[in-house]
């Protein structure tokens, strides 16, 4: 993006974090506990740790003046920015919109709350190897951190001024479990809700996926309620496309996931490679094994639409599918 020649009026940032500033909140309750006798809180205390900072960020380093906000939904954060930059650009609130997230939960609370809930694996001696998505030994997921930003523009306002077009986001879907704060529903009636509403929003059959970038975090629940939700929307078809789960490499990035694993996707219909599930140990009997998990390696293939899922804690479901473009 030229900062020079563009509208910046028509600039937005939709920025998502699961948590917000859990390193910030922990330094300074210790600070405060622990103090010389005059316990004090910083003054950017707060500022530095409400999750919609980054979003204010951003807009303040390159000047962006339209809608600007934090999406906030757990794991399924950052889909959910992906989703509300896709309507403010259908509703012409803005031309463009940057979206994304970030999340930095490796902190003695992050760590500590996720493990005393039994979400992340405890496999520390072979911590390499530990996030295991659908393998039968899966015992949660891997903490990650980072982040990922995403431009989203209107199609023909990109075209006209020549833009590099990666892929088209054409459908997206929101739901709800209505179940549990933690667990998914055991049917994954949330996720097959969710995947059935970006399809029909893109306006494709269901037989039109080629890849699905699942949710996929290796908790023993979480895995075998999105296959099953899978088998659900696609039927026969789910034996013809491919599945894989990138937390198997990247950890789980927890409000950021959905922004990374949106970018794998489309780096999987530039490149017509499905990226692997690595680290699967051995078949889930629950897991239907006539589906193809690209276990291990990645996998060329033709890929036309690629679906991407990330689910949140609430029985938060967010769903997005791109299209390749010839542009």
């Amino acid at each position: 993006i030229n900062l020079d020649t563009i509208d910046k009026d028509q600039v937005g940032v939709i920025w998502a974090s699961g948590i917000g500033g859990l390193g910030t909140m922990d330094k300074e309750m210790i600070n405060f506990a622990h103090g010389d006798g005059t316990p004090r809180f910083n003054p950017f205390f707060i500022p530095k740790m409400i999750a919609d900072i980054s979003a204010g960020h951003i807009s303040m380093k390159y000047g962006f003046h339209g809608p600007n906000y934090a999406t906030v939904s757990a794991c399924a954060s950052s889909s959910h920015a992906l989703i509300d930059a896709f309507m403010q650009i259908i509703l012409g609130k803005a031309k463009i919109i940057v979206a994304g997230g970030s999340e930095a939960p490796i902190t003695i609370s992050g760590v500590g709350g996720f493990n005393a809930m039994h979400a992340i694996s405890t496999r520390n001696d072979a911590y390499k190897t530990a996030s295991r998505p659908y393998s039968r030994d899966r015992d949660g997921f891997v903490m990650g951190e980072g982040g990922a930003a995403l431009v989203l523009e209107e199609y023909e306002h990109a075209k006209n001024r020549g833009a590099y077009i990666y892929a088209e986001l054409v459908g997206t879907g929101a739901s709800a479990d209505a179940h549990h704060l933690t667990a998914p529903h055991p049917e994954g009636l949330g996720a097959t809700k969710v995947m059935t509403a970006a399809i029909e929003e893109a306006g494709i059959h269901f037989e039109d996926i080629d890849y699905i970038n699942t949710h996929g975090t290796a908790t023993p629940l979480g895995d075998i309620a999105e296959i099953k939700a899978i088998r659900s929307v696609f039927k026969d078809h789910a034996y013809k496309l491919n599945v894989s789960s990138t937390k198997s490499m990247t950890g789980h990035l927890l409000g950021a996931a959905g922004a990374i694993e949106a970018i794998a996707s489309i780096i999987a219909i530039k490149t017509q490679t499905v990226p692997p599930t690595i680290n699967f140990q051995e078949p889930d009997p629950e897991i239907d094994q006539n589906i193809n998990l690209t276990l291990h390696k990645a996998q060329k293939r033709e890929i036309r639409y690629a679906l991407s899922n990330t689910f949140g804690f609430g029985g938060h479901n967010a769903t997005v599918i791109f299209k390749k473009t010839d542009d």
